[in-house]
């Protein structure tokens, strides 16, 4: 049985703790004062003081390394006041804060915390590229309904017909997917503002994330198509949506609560953010082994972390040596633990 009653009360408290002032801007493309340091942002790296772990009656029946727990998190800031979304890329964090409206860039290592942009009012994703030497940041919106381009200072809307977009990911050099979690529904949206539905029939689509081949989304709304998968060639070529509400071959997992957030690790396994009772929860599978079978359910589920902080979990975000990154959304901590890699064993 679909849980539509939790994942209507996680979402409407989401949309409840964001800011309500919905505004679309007047001018699409906003020239603004290029970034400077944000006063007094500099935080001390700590460990939070050590609290017993809740048992975990959940841990999957192949766990092979020790889950992490609240006492083994490092708090990186307690500086920005409103985080949500983040994404790692070249030695730095990038974080949109909806208390502000302010992306920021930060330093893992030190924790200084510089002001990058204004204008972006709530993000659950940030995709980077890399393009003519310069660093380009895509922002789905979700405040505003737009996708956001950041680049030399300037904040250009490419689209603002989308509905609570939340993931965003590649599809190809010039097009990108988004999940509106309020659309439940796919779209394939150009950098040069064209946007299509590729899937539809979603349940809440909320975290989204790709690997050369396929593409992986977190439905929030459905404990039985917790995360479903597609191939690109397939949304590339569609001709009209996928309708995606009775297609078991699509199924990765099943039975998890509340999913969001999903990233690839820099090992290659799919990670992904979801709740146990009231708590966010971090735990890992290898896509390919779920695919061949045809769907991984919750107990195969490699738990990674195991917090007391309050689900959802945002940000969820790697460094190239395995330091993962999360927060508890709109909480002003960011916390960072190292992952061990999987094995073959």
């Amino acid at each position: 049985m679909e849980t539509r009653t939790k994942a209507l009360a996680i979402i409407t408290s989401i949309l409840l703790s964001a800011n309500t002032v919905l505004s679309q801007p007047t001018n699409p493309t906003q020239t603004l004062t290029p970034p400077t340091p944000a006063p007094s942002k500099t935080a001390t790296l700590t460990t939070p003081e050590h609290t017993t772990p809740v048992s975990n009656n959940h841990q999957a029946t192949n766990q092979r390394i020790e889950v992490k727990t609240q006492a083994d998190l490092n708090i990186l800031t307690g500086n920005i006041q409103r985080p949500n979304g983040m994404i790692w890329y070249n030695n730095k964090l990038f974080t949109v804060c909806t208390g502000d409206w302010t992306l920021y860039e930060i330093d893992p290592t030190t924790g200084t915390t510089n002001q990058y942009i204004y204008g972006v009012h709530n993000a659950h994703t940030i995709y980077p590229t890399y393009e003519n030497e310069e660093l380009h940041l895509w922002i789905p919106d979700f405040q505003n309904n737009t996708l956001v381009h950041i680049h030399q200072g300037v904040i250009e809307t490419i689209t603002s017909n989308l509905s609570g977009p939340w993931g965003i990911t590649n599809l190809d050099q010039e097009t990108f997917l988004i999940t509106n979690i309020s659309g439940n529904n796919l779209i394939a949206a150009r950098k040069t503002g064209e946007t299509k539905e590729v899937i539809s029939q979603l349940k809440s689509p909320s975290g989204l994330t790709s690997d050369n081949k396929y593409v992986y989304i977190a439905n929030t709304g459905s404990t039985r198509r917790a995360i479903e998968w597609f191939e690109k060639n397939a949304l590339l070529n569609t001709e009209a949506p996928i309708q995606s509400n009775n297609l078991e071959e699509h199924t990765l997992i099943t039975g998890l609560q509340n999913t969001t957030n999903l990233t690839i690790g820099p090992d290659e396994f799919l990670y992904f953010s979801y709740a146990l009772g009231t708590r966010g929860v971090v735990g890992r599978i290898n896509p390919e082994v779920c695919r061949t079978k045809g769907g991984c359910t919750s107990d195969e589920v490699e738990i990674i972390l195991y917090t007391e902080l309050a689900a959802p979990l945002a940000g969820l975000t790697f460094s190239n040596d395995m330091k993962m990154y999360i927060h508890s959304i709109f909480s002003p901590d960011i916390y960072w633990v190292q992952i061990e890699p999987h094995t073959n064993e």
